[in-house]
């Protein structure tokens, strides 16, 4: 639930977690409780004892005290209620620091990456895995660069990880306009989301993840180079097995054909190059991971950009709230010792 803002005689106020104000109904029922005993209790004694002689009669009878204990405990419900609400009166800035590197997740999503070899798929799997990488990471600004025979970037730059999120879940093999595998491309696109990124990171990382068929020739290397000389660091994690699996022909609708074959009719089948990849990662400074049939080594990855250096990224003054709930929480705990320390009196011995 939404924190919930107000004024009070010119005074900003917020209620950070409104919902445990579904609490004071709890208060208010053993509130009501309590009343509605001791009336009960007092009727019952004066119904048993005439008004005059009830004291001499019941000594110790009080149905007040009674009402009091329980009464205490409603009003201490109702105290913590309004302190779980979070309640903030008043406001004050602070210089907040944002640290962290920029990481640009390039992601292959060729015809290949359908192959069931990891299931659901390699692409699928590749998907959930990178999901669980972008819960890791934590001020870092992270972009999307999608490729298969060409490159695109998918999400720019951002700090938005949920944004992230829906534009991954979104990768389709089905849309890529031209198919293969360009290593190339997708190092030269990554390269460039990175250099022409506003206030860079002074750490720069490219995770790069693919099955490492690639069809870009000696252009890798010339790319591969600039890389270094720019210290950019690359994690390629290949995705996929050494010994091969057919790759599935969909129709428009998603469904299976059939599997790809070449002009000869033979069963074309995608084998993880892991050659290129580890090339890669050596040249750069960064890391080779190996995925398995588990996962794509998210943890791995994950170590190997937190050994980057993270440089402060921006500086800005923030409004913060002050917190109030302490004011609440006391008087709460002051009447949960009132409440315990009132002696029961001794009208339900009478009454029994």
């Amino acid at each position: 639930m939404n924190a919930l803002q107000f004024s009070f005689l010119g005074w900003a106020m917020r209620l950070a977690r409104p919902e445990f104000l579904l609490g004071l109904l709890a208060a208010a029922l053993v509130l009501g409780l309590a009343v509605t005993s001791a009336l009960r209790r007092h009727r019952l004694l004066v119904g048993l004892f005439l008004g005059p002689t009830l004291r001499r009669a019941a000594p110790g009878a009080s149905p007040v005290r009674h009402g009091l204990r329980f009464g205490s405990v409603g009003l201490a419900l109702l105290f913590f209620s309004l302190a779980l609400a979070q309640p903030q009166c008043g406001t004050h800035t602070e210089l907040a620091k944002r640290y962290g590197i920029d990481v640009v997740i390039a992601l292959d999503a060729s015809r290949s990456m359908l192959a069931k070899d990891i299931q659901p798929n390699r692409l699928e799997r590749a998907k959930l895995e990178l999901s669980g990488l972008l819960d890791r990471l934590k001020g870092d600004r992270v972009g999307l660069v999608v490729f298969a025979g060409d490159a695109f970037t998918q999400c720019p730059l951002t700090s938005d990880y949920a944004a992230a999120k829906m534009f991954l879940k979104a990768i389709d093999a089905a849309n890529m306009p031209v198919q293969g595998t360009d290593l190339s491309r997708a190092l030269e696109e990554s390269q460039a989301l990175l250099v022409q990124a506003e206030r860079g990171a002074k750490a720069r990382a490219i995770v790069l993840l693919t099955d490492g068929e690639d069809t870009s020739g000696s252009e890798l290397h010339e790319q591969i180079e600039q890389l270094a000389d720019l210290g950019i660091r690359v994690v390629s994690v290949g995705i996929g097995s050494t010994t091969g699996e057919p790759i599935p022909e969909l129709d428009k609708k998603g469904g299976f054909v059939g599997y790809k074959k070449d002009r000869e009719g033979n069963t074309v089948m995608t084998r993880l190059d892991e050659a290129a990849l580890q090339t890669i990662a050596e040249r750069t400074g960064g890391r080779y991971v190996r995925s398995v049939a588990g996962g794509i080594g998210v943890q791995e990855v994950h170590e190997e950009l937190d050994r980057l250096d993270k440089a402060e990224f921006e500086s800005r003054l923030t409004v913060k709230y002050d917190e109030r709930f302490q004011f609440l929480a006391f008087p709460g705990v002051l009447l949960l010792l009132i409440g315990a320390a009132i002696r029961p009196g001794r009208d339900g011995e009478v009454l029994r």
